[in-house]
């Protein structure tokens, strides 16, 4: 493509993308696309000659889009945020120009010494202990990874990675202990690891979905007795579900009584550590081995950025670190090559968009926003807890409410666990259907909850009263109970 074309195709799809940020309400959250149908408007063989870039710009207006469901809509409330911004976007498109790989400090110096800055800024914006040093991976699953690998290496002596885990492993079989709410990314990573699915030993929960450190230990000691070897516990700090929280302070204490690696998987809600009023949620962040959170989930930095820290970077460095004579170079003793601190040997040039946006937002323009989320999370719950037909199922936090519908009925059998399950799993898919907004669910105490999620760029106390009238004059809702809001349509 020659410069002047690329200059007025740039210039069409800068302004798209600051129309679709402008006008993204228009959309339906959810996609309304069937399984198939954006494939069936595609040809099956691939173009012999290239294309015209305005009939592929059509296509993807025409077909690519109606597909899509829109995670930066403001009435976007499912799963957990991902939310970007501007300067993301720009820091973005300024990395995919550049192109770099910055594997070794070499091969961008720039990128390198970004990303050692940004992190301590994010150490220190969330009050880690000076000695915490990081890198940016793609997602917290790879962190966890990273994580199990660490801790794999230090309990063997490394002994794994040099023998494998026959010869690794003669002490007995080795075990990753997470509460009963962690994150599914544990037992996906411990079997990329070597660990097994059977050996992530799930530990009980209180009645805040939060784990239990007494049982821990208990379950710790129980399998010392039978000859397995505890390696590693993954507490969370706002679990996927429900945004518990695990007491990091006790568990610090196990780990350390036992020498277990403890690692820290706050995705989501580390970013509120930004916030000194709740920097609670790390108390006792000193004892833990290694931390991740995910700027791209509510730090205004699109997907994939995340962060990872450790107290002890040898271990990473040595559990991960592979030198072929082609990777060598004269500084290696003298700088970071962050190939080293990862799975991945090619790395794109995420700083840049992440020092974008701490630069254009500012720390505390950051901590507006979030704690503007927590504030129409909190109201959210309120109106939850002030319906009577309406239950909240978990402590709220931070920026997620779990909830569910629960009319009152005139025989005990309406009331079955059973016939809720149902009622809320009707509720899910109308409003979904709806196009309005975008709500998910979970289990708790065996229970269909229903999560709502605040923290997209754009929402605003409008976009959240308007979520909540979509869910309680949902037609399932109204036909369970009688209602004087006469004024309102539904979804």
């Amino acid at each position: 493509m020659e410069r002047e074309t690329f200059r007025r195709y740039g210039h069409q799809v800068v302004d798209w993308v600051a129309d679709y940020l402008e006008d993204v309400e228009r959309y339906p959250v959810l996609s309304p696309v069937v399984p198939g149908e954006v494939q069936k408007q595609l040809p099956r063989e691939p173009p012999v000659t290239g294309e015209p870039m305005d009939k592929i710009l059509a296509d993807f207006r025409d077909i690519i889009v109606p597909g899509v469901t829109h995670w930066n809509h403001p009435r976007f409330f499912a799963y957990f945020p991902a939310n970007n911004s501007g300067p993301s976007i720009l820091g973005e498109l300024l990395s995919a120009a550049l192109g770099i790989n910055a594997m070794v400090w070499q091969t961008c110096p720039a990128a390198t010494e970004l990303e050692e800055l940004v992190m301590d800024w994010l150490r220190q914006m969330l009050g880690l202990p000076e000695r915490f040093r990081g890198v940016i991976q793609d997602t917290a699953s790879t962190g966890t990874l990273c994580a199990l690998v660490c801790a794999r290496e230090r309990v063997t002596g490394f002994r794994v990675n040099a023998h494998g885990f026959a010869a690794g492993t003669e002490g007995g079989t080795l075990r990753v202990y997470t509460s009963q709410e962690g994150h599914s990314s544990v037992e996906k990573d411990a079997k990329i690891a070597g660990f097994g699915a059977e050996n992530v030993v799930r530990v009980e929960v209180d009645e805040a979905y939060a784990m239990d450190p007494r049982d821990l230990e208990q379950r710790i000691v129980a399998d010392q007795r039978t000859g397995l070897r505890p390696c590693c516990i993954v507490a969370t700090v706002g679990t996927t579900s429900s945004t518990a929280i695990d007491p990091l302070t006790p568990i610090a204490s196990v780990a350390e009584r036992y020498g277990l690696w403890l690692h820290v998987d706050a995705a989501l809600a580390g970013s509120a550590a930004i916030l000194p009023e709740k920097r609670w949620i790390l108390q006792g962040i000193e004892g833990v081995d290694s931390f991740v959170f995910n700027p791209h989930k509510w730090l205004f930095t699109n997907f994939d950025c995340s962060a990872y820290f450790t107290r002890d970077p040898e271990t990473l460095i040595r559990a991960l670190s592979v030198l072929p004579e082609y990777l060598k170079t004269d500084l290696d003793r003298h700088v970071t090559n962050y190939r080293d601190w990862g799975i991945q040997l090619g790395r794109r040039f995420r700083a840049l968009k992440l020092w974008f946006v701490l630069r254009s937002y500012g720390v505390q323009g950051l901590q507006q926003r979030l704690r503007e989320h927590i504030a129409l999370a909190e109201e959210f719950r309120t109106w939850v807890e002030a319906s009577e037909h309406f239950e909240l199922l978990a402590p709220v936090p931070l920026n997620t409410i779990c909830f569910r519908f629960h009319p009152r009925a005139e025989a005990e059998d309406e009331l079955s666990d059973e016939k809720l399950d149902q009622l809320n799993k009707a509720l899910l898919d109308e409003v979904n259907a709806s196009g309005r907004i975008y709500i998910t669910h979970t289990r708790l105490g065996g229970r269909f909850t229903l999560r709502f999620c605040v923290g997209q760029t754009q929402t605003r106390r409008e976009h959240v009263i308007e979520g909540w009238e979509c869910i309680r004059n949902a037609r399932v809702v109204r036909a369970r109970i009688e209602s004087g809001d006469k004024g309102h349509d539904g979804c």
